[in-house]
């Protein structure tokens, strides 16, 4: 924690990771059910605005989450020590590294959004994408669960 540092910075900080959190898992949830929908422009559209609401939620995640971890909170001496807190962390990685591949998919969707034309997708490609969106959605729930675990003391292994 920062000497002297106001109570509403750290409430501040604290709220924007966990509306970023929600922000996050409500366009990653988006992307599910448009990408289980029939693909047309409309659909196609919002696939690509939810990945890149989903992408800018998820950098507000992890820039606020660090900058709790660094400066507010406990202090990073005490999250390093913790199990929870580095499940959560594994956690992250993970789903981040998952979203890759949708997102490249969709981000090829948009020059011809711009000029009127649908994406094709094979059933194949559009039952691995949703595969891959349900995994992201359950880590982001096992992330949920560390943070809980993390909160409570759960697995802290440090002095």
């Amino acid at each position: 924690m920062l000497a002297g540092e106001p109570m509403t910075l750290r409430v501040l900080f604290a709220f924007a990771h966990h509306l970023a959190a929600f922000v996050l898992f409500a366009a990653l949830f988006m992307e599910l059910v448009f990408i289980k929908g029939e693909l047309t422009l409309w659909s196609a559209r919002k696939i690509v605005l939810y990945d890149m609401i989903y992408g800018i939620a998820a950098g507000v995640v992890i820039a606020a989450g660090l900058v709790r971890v660094v400066y507010f909170e406990k202090g990073a001496h005490y999250y390093v020590h913790s199990a929870a807190f580095l499940a959560k962390i594994g956690l992250v990685a993970l789903v981040g590294l998952a979203a890759i591949y949708p997102t490249r998919e969709f981000l090829s969707w948009r020059a011809g959004l711009k000029r009127g034309d649908l994406p094709t997708l094979e059933p194949l490609k559009r039952r691995r994408i949703a595969t891959i969106i349900h995994a992201e959605l359950t880590g982001v729930a096992l992330v949920i669960l560390c943070a809980v675990l993390m909160a409570k003391g759960v697995g802290y292994f440090g002095r």
